[in-house]
């Protein structure tokens, strides 16, 4: 199962974000100033070209994880292919650059302002006035006020995934002609520029049963450069169609077909001359380096890692000169007319550590897990093979190249062994102490592992552990580089699974509050061991232990064959931690319920999931790093903060962060509240995401996004002899 699919907003929007009490963090900036820019690590890969060389017509086939529940993105089963499709038939009033930030969208702006912040904020829209809908209907004010009714949260009857902005709209009303909006807001709203963003006409929104129902199926009614032409679901395809009443730059391709392919099936459909657009995993983009390499060479840039390509050349040896091509290798060659696109997801992979209970629940132990970790090494395990910038991510709440962007990591810490075992030593976890064996088997549920295989994979483990001392780096290296699969990672959301909320009556929420007897001189407190602390002795040679019981951590990880190159990286992680005397036990679950069976509901202390970045971090992570708040029924609100860590002081900058109508202030306050939740050390940012897409060599304006918003109307193929722009420098 690959975890692939949905873009950032749409994740992050579509499952339900100083003082007393919190750990006190001195105002930490990232590595420079707080007004520098910082710039994305790897631009996007389209084959960029002017509309002048792309010929007129033609049907692009792309591949998708599926044919999607609901045409609805407001609703809690969108998915991957919602979003595609609303962007391509729906008015989106900003759209997202290359440098994850918010542009006003001209095709159905002509402009947006905030005209009045006293008494209450409002803001004027300004429509193109040539935007209709597909039925010949002008775009105004009735639509931007269906919309606000259905989501603003007053509505039961409406269900809705999300309200976040439209719950602080007072009212909406017509401006001094059809053409104008007036939208006056009952609480200030940093992020008023995501609201509207996709924008469905009145027929959807105006009414319960049409919001419910209207929308799951079809979309009737649309205003965007495409429009939906024909669902089919017996042979899992979406055929979007020109819109002849579109008024932008007319779009060069006639037909775009979506059609649902699983990823492992990719390569052959491609082979097959059956897509001309796909997302791929790392052994496909191999296959696909090599067949369009010349004669004699290797692939242009290889992702081949590990003993792989060693096998493929003892194959190729053994292989007589008269021996006929295999199938394989037809199908090799017949990938030739494709190339390799690649970038950054606009998503990062974290670790989370579940704090709610057991030794996680001590701030100092999850420092030390934090303080462990050679979080460079974890980047380049993934990225490297991939020729692709192998930098560690800095930031929870923005990615390089956003505006909010600061590496924020130095409230917690680099890498650092003794600091790791001296907090640990802190806390009462000592090596050598005696340690009471458990009574009974401790079970990983259905899907999990058989309990009767702990024992054997754990002196599995241990040998494992003492074999590393003795290999030399370099060969451990390419033993874990191998990397034939896609990252595997789980982003939040992307199945359409995740619950809006994940409770448990046994999870305590964390306060973030200070823990360490003695303050430590310099730097964050908490972030290091108080002074003069021992670290215990030869901590990685025996198991550290506090009242008798073992500091083991269960790491929870999904089974399937997409998620190998996860696997490997909790590996690499498990040896780190093994180092500074923390074991952990794998237990490895199937992928249907891995998160929703384990990561949401609590059921690990480790775990590795991805979150989207977002262009309003104040309001898309606010729910990710919410204190989680006791329920009315006794149990806990966690929202979306699944490792249960969360602070007040997290929740005011957020709440003072999404109020403000500075745009530097804004922006001033989530980097502080990242320093913060560095700090409670809940989850720590290891990599941007890799992208890696698999585009016919003359199609044009389309591959690796990035963080763009795709440009629908500009995507096609070359003209004869005309040639797309170079590979952006740095993938």
């Amino acid at each position: 199962m690959s975890y692939d699919g949905v873009g950032p907003r749409a994740v992050m929007r579509s499952v339900a974000f100083l003082t007393a009490g919190a750990l006190a963090v001195p105002l930490l900036t990232g590595c420079g100033s707080e007004d520098e820019t910082s710039k994305p690590l790897a631009g996007q890969d389209i084959a960029p070209a002017a509309r002048a060389q792309i010929t007129q017509g033609g049907t692009l086939r792309w591949a998708v994880d599926t044919v999607p529940e609901t045409f609805n993105t407001f609703q809690s089963d969108a998915d991957a292919t919602t979003t595609r499709v609303a962007q391509a038939v729906l008015p989106s009033l900003y759209r997202i650059d290359e440098n994850g930030r918010a542009q006003r969208n001209p095709a159905y702006l002509e402009s947006a302002k905030v005209v009045d912040s006293e008494p209450k904020q409002v803001v004027l829209y300004k429509l193109n006035q040539q935007a209709v809908w597909s039925d010949g209907r002008e775009i105004g004010a009735a639509d931007f006020a269906a919309q606000w009714r259905a989501l603003s949260g007053k509505d039961s009857a409406y269900w809705t995934a999300r309200n976040a902005g439209y719950d602080r709209i007072e009212k909406i009303e017509r401006g001094e002609n059809d053409l104008e909006v007036r939208v006056t807001f009952a609480r200030p709203y940093a992020d008023w520029q995501s609201l509207f963003s996709p924008l469905y006409p009145k027929q959807v929104m105006g009414t319960p049963d049409s919001f419910n129902d209207g929308a799951r199926r079809k979309l009737k009614v649309t205003a965007g450069p495409f429009v939906v032409k024909k669902v089919d679901r017996k042979n899992e395809q979406v055929r979007l169609a020109r819109n002849p009443r579109w008024w932008g730059r007319p779009a060069k391709l006639s037909e775009i077909v979506l059609t649902a392919v699983p990823r492992e099936k990719r390569a052959a459909a491609l082979a097959a001359g059956k897509l001309d657009l796909a997302e791929i995993d790392p052994a496909a983009a191999q296959r696909i380096d090599k067949a369009s390499a010349p004669k004699g060479a290797a692939g242009p840039r290889s992702v081949a890692s590990g003993s792989s390509g060693a096998a493929e050349k003892s194959g190729a040896a053994e292989k007589k000169a008269d021996d006929k091509p295999s199938k394989a290798e037809k199908a090799d060659t017949s990938l030739g007319g494709f190339e390799v696109r690649r970038s950054l997801e606009p998503a990062y992979t974290q670790l989370a550590l579940n704090g709610a209970d057991g030794p996680l629940a001590d701030e100092r132990v999850r420092r030390a897990v934090a303080r462990a970790l050679d979080r460079t090494a974890l980047a380049a395990l993934v990225l490297k093979p991939l020729g692709l910038p192998a930098v560690p991510v800095g930031s929870h709440l923005a990615l390089s190249g956003q505006d909010a962007y600061a590496d924020g990591s130095g409230a917690l810490g680099g890498q650092d062994t003794a600091e790791a075992q001296a907090l640990l030593a802190d806390a009462g976890w000592v090596a050598g102490g005696p340690i009471k064996e458990e009574t009974g088997e401790k079970a990983a549920g259905a899907e999990g592992e058989k309990s009767k295989d702990k024992k054997s994979d754990e002196k599995k483990e241990e040998k494992g552990d003492k074999k590393e001392k003795n290999e030399k780096n370099e060969k451990d290296k390419n033993e874990e580089d191998k990397n034939k699969n896609d990252d595997g990672t789980y982003i939040v959301g992307q199945d359409g699974k995740a619950p809006a909320e994940a409770t448990g009556g046994k999870d305590l929420a964390q306060d973030g509050k200070q823990q360490l007897t003695h303050p430590h001189q310099g730097g964050a407190p908490g972030a290091y061991a108080p002074k003069g602390t021992a670290a215990p002795a030869n901590a990685a040679a025996g198991a550290l232990a506090k009242n008798g019981k073992a500091l083991s951590l269960r790491f929870v990880l999904p089974s399937g064959p997409g998620s190998e190159s996860l696997r490997q990286v909790a590996t690499r992680i498990s040896r780190m931690l093994a180092k500074v005397g923390i074991r952990t036990e794998t237990v490895k679950v199937a992928d249907d319920s891995y998160f929703k069976d384990h990561v949401a509901s609590g059921s690990y202390d480790l775990a590795l999931y991805s979150w989207p970045a977002s262009a309003f971090p104040a309001t898309d992570a606010r729910p990710i790093y919410a204190k989680p708040q006791p329920a009315a029924d006794g149990s806990l609100n966690v929202e979306q903060n699944y490792t249960r860590v969360g602070t007040d002081q997290v929740d005011q900058l957020f709440d003072q962060a999404i109020s403000t109508l500075d745009e530097g202030e804004e922006r001033d306050l989530i980097r502080k509240a990242d320093t913060r939740i560095w700090a409670a050390a809940g989850s720590i940012p290891l990599y941007q995401r890799p992208q890696l897409t698999a585009a016919r060599k003359n199609l044009a304006n389309a591959g690796a996004f990035g963080f763009q918003t795709p440009v629908y109307e500009d995507m096609g193929f070359l003209e004869k002899g005309a040639r797309p722009a170079a590979h952006p420098s740095g993938t």
